[in-house]
């Protein structure tokens, strides 16, 4: 028996090259995942959203999601507490940290607050999805803006 640790690893991992590209791969999960509470939807998805309006006091995201994407952001992500303003009919397949799914939908119009939240939200609406977001700023928040 062998002390080279890649002994250890099923055939197919191996291979170096084979076992970097899926390291690589995994890195930009680990990261999300750990920075999960810290994330700013512009930044980790610039496609998707649009700061429509900023000030000191709250910020206003516009969100597009196309069939199959998540409506929200990619993957389990986190989210401030916010305001959502459905800008088109959505349904939604919503998956919870703990791995509770859900089916949502949501018409045109519909407003509704909430918490700090963490999940998962595909759109399975067969269209595009769209929101607006807004989040309000703490204090601390507008200090950095402005000092």
């Amino acid at each position: 028996m062998s002390d080279d640790p890649l002994n250890a690893l099923p055939e197919e991992f191996r291979d170096v090259d084979t076992m970097r590209r899926m390291l690589l791969a995994l890195l930009p999960t680990l990261a999300i995942g750990e920075s999960a509470h810290a994330q700013d939807a512009e930044k980790i998805q610039p496609r998707a959203y649009r700061v429509a309006f900023e000030n000191d006091k709250l910020r206003v995201l516009e969100f597009n999601s196309r069939p199959g994407m998540g409506v929200c952001g990619t993957g389990m992500h986190s989210h401030p507490p916010h305001l959502t303003v459905v800008l088109s009919d959505t349904r939604a397949r919503l998956t919870l940290p703990d791995g509770k799914v859900e089916i949502r939908e949501a018409k045109l119009g519909r407003v509704f607050w909430s918490e700090a939240e963490t999940h998962m939200v595909e759109n399975i609406s067969g269209k595009d999805s769209r929101a607006l977001l807004v989040e309000l700023k703490s204090g601390e928040d507008s200090k950095k803006k402005t000092g």
